[in-house]
């Protein structure tokens, strides 16, 4: 006869490994945590983790004793994952989240408290997306501004690469946190992105409700590491070989970054996302980024939509930087503003039909001469989250009779009997500064063609005059800013008049030679 201790403490253990062995594995994604944003309505905010095969999951939300909803799932077999869309919240908070995994009778608890619910927005790129608050002009008074935006929460992914599109994050350099003058400048290049959280504070001032910002970014990287294989091939980027270009001074390989630094996070429900990168492809694949780029933006707005079971929007708003200047002799004078000009698909102004519901900051005219990071890092990301946030603001929540972008010219009419290129804008324009270079004519003569300065001449609210009497053959191209470092800082000779938005760069070609030839440019 055994004696009853005996069993009761061979049972026991069995019964406390069970218990513990149901709780195995169970777990939230990495980036579901305290202080998290979830996205608002009208979207649902999925909440998903990983488990034991069988188990059914229940999710909770709670404020205070009060449960919100209850949404009911099991594990699945082939992926030890689980999975629940909440039903769409309005913005606010705070709530906890609980998900309790049941098998056989044993259940298993896990918690996040202090979530608020609001948008959420992914920031991604290289060098000057990851470039900290620490970083930026007017530091110390930038870190200790943050009382006011605690419902503004911060995520920042760690570096990582991955041969495989991974399910979860490796790593999280700050998981979600309300922003510190420490975490928001942790160190150089790491986090807290200044573009990102600077867009955040900007959205939350208009907005009035909680902002949820995630950073994923790497300097020195170019747009085929972030790129999955698939949106490569579209574009038919050659098989990856050696980069010995000084651009590139990150992770190289394609896919690498999308695998595990973006791809993860694809079962979120997000808002949108900006994007700031392009200086790592001056002189590698520069001619295929006008497909490469909207390819990216079209695959991710998939994957995103996809993987959250249709929560985010097919075609959420996608905001870009276009590239700042630069003072290096590493790049050709061509490689900036060609790859500002496929920034947008080759439009010169984005929306446009092959980036549609996107928007721009133009930042050509924000260099730094003194830049301690070099000029290509250029201090002032306050300029280019506010302008980021102006595109924002007009198409991500479509705010009226807002101005986002600089003046475009919507027609040139060569008046070529007077030597005179006259540019009408479809909107006000400003000369700052009248600049006799900055404007240039290809002018052709003999099979052979060269790029000429054409001078200001007249200008009026809406239009101006080019003297293009320098061209003793045929007019048959108009260039605006077409050079790495087009002007000083906020310097550039055209504005539009309020909003301070600079006119981008463009390139037209004139395509008719008749006198008093309309050219279509813009708009």
């Amino acid at each position: 006869m055994v004696a009853p201790g005996l069993v009761l403490g061979l049972v026991l253990p069995l019964i406390l490994w069970a218990d513990r062995s149901a709780g195995i594995g169970f777990r939230f994604a990495s980036y579901i945590n305290n202080d998290m944003v979830l996205q608002k309505e009208p979207a649902g905010a999925v909440i998903w983790g990983f488990g034991t095969p069988g188990a059914t999951v229940t999710v909770t939300l709670r404020q205070g004793q009060e449960t919100i909803m209850k949404k009911v799932t099991s594990v699945k077999a082939h992926s030890d994952t689980w999975m629940v869309v909440l039903d769409p919240m309005k913005p606010g908070g705070p709530f906890e989240v609980m998900a309790q995994q049941t098998l056989e009778k044993i259940n298993f608890t896990l918690r996040v408290h202090d979530v608020l619910f609001g948008d959420v927005w992914l920031c991604s790129g290289q060098s000057n997306m990851q470039m900290t608050v620490l970083q930026i002009f007017n530091a110390t008074r930038e870190l200790s501004n943050t009382a006011a935006y605690q419902s503004v929460r911060i995520l920042s992914v760690s570096p990582t690469q991955a041969e495989q599109e991974l399910e979860d994050l490796v790593a999280v350099d700050l998981q979600w946190s309300k922003p510190t003058s420490e975490n928001l400048g942790h160190g150089y290049f790491k986090y807290m992105s200044a573009v990102c959280w600077l867009f955040g504070r900007h959205l939350y001032d208009t907005l009035q409700y909680p902002i949820g910002l995630i950073a994923s970014s790497w300097g020195g990287t170019p747009i085929e590491a972030w790129s999955s294989g698939r949106s490569l091939k579209a574009c038919g980027v050659p098989k990856q070989g050696s980069v010995p270009y000084d651009s590139v001074t990150g992770p190289s390989k394609h896919s690498v970054l999308w695998n595990a630094m973006i791809h993860p996070l694809c079962n979120m429900t997000l808002k949108g996302v900006v994007w700031y990168q392009g200086e790592s492809n001056i002189n590698y694949n520069t001619d295929l980024y006008n497909c490469t780029f909207p390819a990216l933006i079209e695959d991710w707005r998939e994957t995103f939509h996809r993987g959250s079971q249709g929560q985010t929007e097919r075609f959420f708003p996608f905001g870009l930087v276009q590239l700042s200047s630069d003072l290096s002799k590493k790049s050709s004078d061509d490689g900036f503003p060609q790859i500002r000009w496929h920034q947008t698909a080759d439009f010169g102004y984005v929306p446009n039909p092959k980036m549609p519901n996107t928007f721009m900051a133009v930042a050509m005219d924000l260099c730094d001469r003194d830049s301690p990071f070099g000029s290509i890092h250029p201090r002032d990301k306050q300029t280019v989250a506010y302008r980021l946030h102006l595109g924002a603001r007009a198409l991500a929540y479509g705010e009226k009779n807002l101005t986002f972008e600089g003046p475009l010219p919507e027609k040139i009419e060569l008046l070529a009997h007077k030597g005179l290129l006259n540019l009408t804008y479809y909107q006000q324009i400003q000369v700052q500064k009248k600049d006799n270079k900055i404007f240039e004519i290809s002018c052709c003569s003999d099979r052979r063609c060269k790029w000429l300065p054409a001078s200001m001449s007249t200008v009026s609210t809406q239009s101006l005059t080019l003297a293009i009497d320098s061209c003793r053959g045929t007019v048959v191209a108009l260039r605006y800013a077409w050079t790495t470092w087009p002007c000083e800082y906020k310097q550039c000779p055209l504005y539009h008049p309020s909003s301070a938005l600079p006119a981008p760069p463009f390139i037209a070609f004139i395509t008719d030679q008749d006198p008093g030839h309309q050219s279509n440019v813009a708009k």
